[in-house]
């Protein structure tokens, strides 16, 4: 009886979830009749030409979205490597330094930048992370830095903690690469192929495939195109194109799966030697004498976990491993309160192999919940789990093209914006998405006009069913620091995704940028069990408040 129920469950389940694929609102990422375009455009480096009209944002929103990101340069062409900031001779030292602090206290780190040549940096841009820890109470806590544009920055950390700490400070990319990857993010050069594969009928009854090159078309041209151009794919809510080099035997209909393809570096060869494992994330000198901290008693309460929180700098900080927030009184479930917190929610997880990461890890957590069997990959789904006791779904599945997934079929892949359109929301229904580890290769005008669709995919869903939860998790910090995937492209990205959704109400944005950039664990794309965990249960603290 209970296979059976469960089986009934799984089918409404997935009735529902193709409803809102079919929804009038949403379309799916394949047209029916893909166009043929018989241009060959020729590669360029030059910078993509795009209006804010053509962001689907107003003149005024893209200036504030500038200023926001606006960032130091050289103040002149840097043509030596000894000219580029060096992490042996910059320094940090910690301002007036006291024998003796209590929590709630604040230091000041000034930090000096100097060449490779030891002499003083003149202008800023340097990309800094600052952090304070105590490797023993497996404590962290992130800092801010400030950058005063002549070569000298600060950081005012917090002292949150009973007991010891240590300063230390990152030069993560000189301000002369912070320049290189500006340029090749709003260059028109690809760094990043994807394929598309086709399938159809062939001659006696055979079946035959061809893989060919794909990518966005963004611009006046699609430069990336070398070969037989081409089927294009244009979703007709978002307005976003995909197109594909033509194949030769099969029609443009027969696109059937997508793949990452392969990375190609713009770089020269004096441009290579700036981005050096020796120039890049490397801790640099400084003060590293123990701060002694002593308790205080009057710590003060947060309020309950709800929307329309602004996240301090801190947001937080580790302790035990444990994460401990300055937004709002968190809880730590185990697994019976996790069980009861989702009890009748529908959990929508959307975006990348991130918030896979949380399906993962309520799907451990949850008592007596059951992953569907669906059909589809593992690592790229859609994938679903159920519990029936409790009337729990949680669904997850990865946001559109493009996307550097492994093989999986193209009508699995669905913009975000879409997704949202189709849900019916209500109190029953939880929403997050993220969007930045697969954005950062492409134009920033690019993932501005995608969250300014998802934007208003989110506001129509709010108006019509207000008591809907949606969570934007932000992007983390990653293990490479290179021309594909620098923090610094994150960063910038976060801060676009928060600007935009500044003054929409109802919509939590949950920074994990700090979590993953303070822990004592490497930084990975995929943070490790640890740090996913306390992610988790900051989420379920804004679905089920103290």
């Amino acid at each position: 009886m209970t296979y059976f129920c469960v089986c009934l469950l799984a089918i409404s389940c997935m009735s529902l979830w193709r409803l809102t694929e079919n929804h009038p609102r949403t379309t799916v990422f394949q047209p029916p009749i893909p166009r043929h375009d018989a241009r060959k455009p020729k590669q360029s480096n030059s910078s993509y030409t795009i209006s804010a009209h053509d962001m689907g944002i107003s003149e005024e929103e893209w200036e504030r979205l500038q200023k926001a990101l606006e960032w130091p340069s050289p103040d002149q062409e840097i043509t030596e490597l000894s000219e580029s900031t060096s992490p042996v001779h910059s320094k940090f030292s910690i301002v007036g330094l006291n024998q003796n602090y209590s929590v709630g206290e604040k230091i000041l780190v000034t930090i000096t930048a100097r060449d490779q040549k030891n002499s003083l940096k003149r202008y800023g841009g340097d990309f800094f992370k600052v952090k304070l820890f105590n490797s023993k109470l497996k404590a962290s806590v992130y800092g801010e830095v400030v950058d005063h544009r002549n070569g000298t920055y600060s950081a005012s950390l917090l002292l949150p903690w009973e007991g010891q700490a240590q300063v230390s400070v990152r030069l993560e990319h000189s301000s002369e690469v912070v320049q290189i990857l500006k340029k090749y993010r709003e260059s028109s050069f690809t760094r990043s192929h994807y394929n598309g594969h086709f399938e159809g009928p062939g001659p006696k009854k055979t079946r035959i495939s061809e893989d060919v090159a794909c990518n966005l078309k963004w611009g006046a041209d699609g430069s990336w195109i070398k070969g037989n151009c081409c089927c294009e794919y244009k979703d007709l809510k978002t307005g976003t194109v995909w197109h594909c080099e033509r194949p030769k035997k099969l029609s443009c209909d027969k696109l059937v799966y997508h793949s990452r393809g392969g990375l190609e570096s713009p770089l020269n060869h004096f441009e290579e030697q700036l981005f050096t494992k020796k120039l890049t994330n490397v801790l640099i000198n400084g003060d590293t004498q123990l701060i002694n901290v002593h308790p205080k008693t009057n710590n003060g309460t947060l309020e309950r976990c709800r929307p329309g929180l602004t996240t301090p700098v801190p947001a937080g900080f580790y302790l035990n491993d444990v994460w401990k927030s300055f937004v709002c009184k968190t809880q730590h479930f185990n697994s019976a309160q996790t069980g009861n917190c989702l009890k009748s929610k529908i959990v929508y997880l959307m975006g990348d192999s991130t918030t896979r990461q949380w399906f993962e890890n309520l799907e451990r957590k949850v008592p007596g919940i059951k992953r569907m069997d669906l059909y589809t990959p593992p690592t790229g789904g859609p994938l679903m789990a159920v519990e029936l006791a409790n009337n729990i779904i949680v669904h997850w599945r990865p946001h559109g093209v493009p996307l550097r997934f492994t093989k999986m079929p193209i009508t699995d892949l669905h913009y975000i914006s879409n997704d949202i359109d189709g849900i019916a929301g209500g109190s029953h229904a939880v929403i997050v998405f993220t969007l930045f580890a697969h954005l950062v290769f492409h134009p920033l005008t690019f993932y501005v006009h995608e969250v300014a669709k998802i934007r208003q995919s989110v506001v129509s869903l709010l108006s019509r069913a207000p008591e809907t939860l949606v969570i934007i998790k932000s992007g983390n910090t990653a293990g490479q620091k290179d021309i594909f995937q620098s923090d610094w492209y994150a960063m910038q990205l976060n801060t676009v995704m928060q600007e935009m959704f500044r003054d929409i109400d109802g919509v939590i944005y949950f920074d994990v940028w700090q979590m993953t950039s303070c822990h004592y664990l490497p930084e990975d794309i995929h943070p490790a069990a640890v740090i996913v965990a306390n992610e988790v249960d900051m989420f379920l603290s804004y679905v089920c408040p103290a």
